[in-house]
């Protein structure tokens, strides 16, 4: 392969199935997880194994991205456009100081909406893979419901990090044990856990300095939920380390709050759904509820009436588009925050989901205790939220498992080696 002088070559640094990733992959990833640790003020790993999880997760991504295109799935450009404009809106840039945050940094503007949308497109997928390999049974839900009952509207939340070391075949547990060992020491002396974990863990949530934000008792992943004292467990304290089927894990509590009074705001809403095909097309699925908006406006028809002709939306629209009272978290993010934030009678212009196209009026809000249904709805996610890390994980070693990997990259160790 020729180069002009002052240019490198794109080399070909792993082949995924029947898919390569380059050298230029490698850079643009590596520029990309440089800023967010820059941005956090976090200490980058040493190049060797940085270089490692960078693969690591251009080949994850990779495979994911090769799933969710053998079953069709796309997100649209609209729904690209929406996560773009809230992501800028977040950081307080416009889209013109983003173009120019990135051409700074060596990156084009439509590689960025590439990345955007893959990682969309990775979520989708991985909530559908994932999803269907968890069951969680009334019996387990109705327990669940009770151990909140018992607890009542108090709860008690932890912010960890958590640093884990994989359990590899033919390894010396004594010496993975050791290391771990050392890593605790440095944590008690004064280290930051998080640098240590971007640098050495090996657990879901190494790129993000093992945070794993603030959870419940409940939403803590089943894997090492006791180890956690409502009680006796302090901001600070160093947890582990201890064993599991996956590895060695050592926590921090980085911060603790509690014993505060949940109320939940719930809305009554209505919606008109219209959902875009490969004959109804996005601009005109928008265009055609932006018409349905100016007639509702003018009088022209009622909102129920265009929802029960309309709607595609089955369960709501022989309701006039009426959902009833819900707490918004049962939602989709989309149209969770705009019911939250939408005043009461205000119809909405058209927006876009998972779903589809929406028209939304809020015809009330209230705030109150949680109901029994939204109690079930939350004792169900915080079981699905449990188990949803392990399956991740065991989702992604499977389909890495059954692929044709080959890595090119010297720098790079494969696990099982």
């Amino acid at each position: 392969m020729r180069r002009e002088q002052g240019q490198s070559i794109d080399k070909i640094e792993a082949v995924v199935n029947q898919e390569i990733i380059l050298s230029s992959d490698v850079a643009r990833l590596k520029r990309e997880i440089i800023s967010r640790y820059n941005k956090k003020g976090q200490t980058l790993p040493p190049e060797n194994e940085f270089i490692k999880q960078v693969l690591d997760k251009l080949i994850t991504d990779r495979l994911q991205l090769q799933i969710a295109d053998r079953i069709g799935m796309r997100i649209s450009d609209a729904q690209l456009d929406q996560t773009i404009q809230q992501i800028v809106a977040d950081d307080g840039l416009t889209i013109t100081q983003l173009v120019e945050k990135l051409e700074n940094r060596g990156d084009s503007y439509e590689a960025y909406k590439d990345s955007i949308r893959n990682e969309l497109t990775i979520n989708e997928i991985r909530q559908i893979q994932v999803r269907r390999r968890i069951n969680i049974t009334d019996q387990e839900i109705q327990q669940m419901v009770e151990r909140l009952s018992e607890q009542g509207e108090k709860t008690t939340q932890f912010r960890f990090a958590h640093i884990m070391l994989k359990a590899e075949k033919g390894a010396d547990a004594s010496e993975q044990r050791e290391a771990v060992d050392d890593l605790a020491d440095k944590i008690k002396q004064g280290a930051n856990i998080q640098n240590l974990a971007i640098a050495y863990s090996e657990g879901p949530k190494a790129t993000e300095g093992g945070d794993w934000g603030w959870r419940t008792e409940e939403e803590i992943p089943t894997l090492f939920a006791d180890v956690f004292d409502t009680i006796n467990t302090k901001k600070g304290d160093v947890i582990g380390p201890f064993r599991t089927n996956l590895g060695v894990h050592l926590i921090q509590v980085l911060d603790k709050k509690g014993d505060e009074n949940v109320m939940t705001v719930e809305v009554k809403a209505r919606h008109i759904l219209i959902k875009s095909n490969i004959i109804l097309s996005d601009d005109k699925a928008q265009s055609l509820l932006a018409n349905y908006r100016k007639d509702i406006l003018s009088g022209t028809k009622t909102f129920a009436k265009i929802a029960e002709e309309n709607s595609q939306d089955p369960g709501s629209a022989v309701k006039g588009g009426d959902l009833g009272w819900a707490d918004p978290n049962m939602y989709v993010p989309e149209f969770r925050d705009l019911s939250l934030s939408l005043p009461i009678g205000e119809i909405s212009q058209p927006f876009r989901t998972a779903h589809g196209w929406h028209l939304l009026q809020v015809m009330d809000k209230r705030e109150s205790d949680t109901t029994e249904s939204a109690t079930k709805q939350k004792a169900y996610g915080i079981l699905f939220n449990q188990r949803f890390p392990a399956e991740v994980y065991a989702w992604m070693n499977e389909i890495r498992q059954e692929a044709y990997i080959k890595i090119n990259n010297p720098d790079y160790v494969l696990d099982d080696e």
